[in-house]
């Protein structure tokens, strides 16, 4: 095959421009800090890239549902803290009406104070989180209890006392809420009984039965103190072994995140070492293609009018 000068030319000029385009690869490589800037130039990379940010997104997600989970979780713990509280302080003033030596009107004194314990567990019963009643089942925008003296919100307790689940992982849903339309009922119909008790002059063991008997009224069963108590702090530690399972649950998303962004990393990262040789060995390359290739072009007439 013959080889012409303008063959030797061409060929040179074509090496040269993929030598430049070499050389402009990794220049970019090394400014963007990623290994390819166009999905075109690696789909593999590119595709891959895709996927980890999707699941970067998702666990921002998680996160913030993470973030809500905690904050109706710990009000709940609190209110239900107020509410332990609150009946602690009903047996001692039943504990003291109980004692036969108050008048009438040391019991009434005691019945004004249950009354305020009384409006003061309803209110608790409509504790908020922003604008959400955390009591109220999936009916969070009523409270359950509409007033201080009347019955519970009926469309709440006909059904409305369900749970609220948000995902805090893939396919793992979170109970956030505490329907608290049964416990409120029973602490509320409790502190009925123990008012009309007190109201009514009965006597110091009858007030005092209202600790642990169970009383009946209107066909209903009314537990005593100690039932109610038992049961805020069942309650309750359903709610503490629920926080427990969320920091879990933050902690583990912590973790996906620093693999994600790890993995995401090695994927589109530039390796500054390996990229920073490889262009000096590129320029070499180029230098020497140079410096052939001003040996193999020959001269031409204008070369020697100058």
């Amino acid at each position: 095959m013959r080889v012409t000068q303008s063959m030797l030319s061409s060929n040179m000029l074509r090496n040269l421009n993929t030598s430049y385009n070499k050389m402009s690869k990794y220049q970019n490589m090394l400014d963007s800090g990623r290994k390819i800037t166009r999905p075109s130039e690696d789909p593999v990379v590119a595709v891959k890239g895709m996927g980890y940010r999707i699941d970067l997104d998702k666990n921002e997600q998680y996160q913030r549902n993470i973030r809500e989970a905690h904050t109706w979780l710990d009000t709940t713990d609190e209110a239900l803290d107020q509410t332990g509280s609150a009946l602690k302080r009903v047996k001692e003033l039943i504990v003291q009406a109980a004692n036969d030596t108050n008048t009438t009107d040391d019991r009434q004194k005691i019945n004004s104070e249950m009354q305020q314990l009384k409006e003061q567990l309803r209110d608790i019963a409509n504790t908020r989180v922003g604008e959400n009643y955390i009591f109220s089942g999936t009916h969070t925008n009523q409270p359950l209890y509409t007033d201080k003296t009347g019955p519970q919100n009926p469309a709440i307790t006909t059904g409305g006392q369900k749970a609220i689940e948000i995902n805090v992982f893939d396919g793992i849903p979170m109970n956030i809420n505490t329907p608290g339309g049964d416990l409120f009922k029973d602490i509320d119909g409790f502190m009925g009984q123990v008012t009309t008790l007190l109201q009514s002059g009965a006597t110091g063991t009858e007030i005092g039965d209202a600790l642990g008997l169970e009383t009946s009224s209107g066909g209903s069963k009314i537990p005593g103190l100690d039932a109610v108590y038992e049961r805020t702090l069942t309650v309750r530690a359903d709610v503490g072994a629920r926080q427990n399972r969320v920091e879990m649950m933050e902690n583990r998303l912590g973790l996906q995140e620093v693999n994600v962004t790890k993995q995401l990393s090695v994927n589109e990262d530039t390796d500054y070492a390996k990229t920073i040789t490889e262009m000096i060995t590129q320029e070499s390359i180029h230098q020497a293609s140079l410096s052939v290739g001003a040996k193999i072009i020959q001269q031409t007439l204008v070369d020697f009018i100058r």
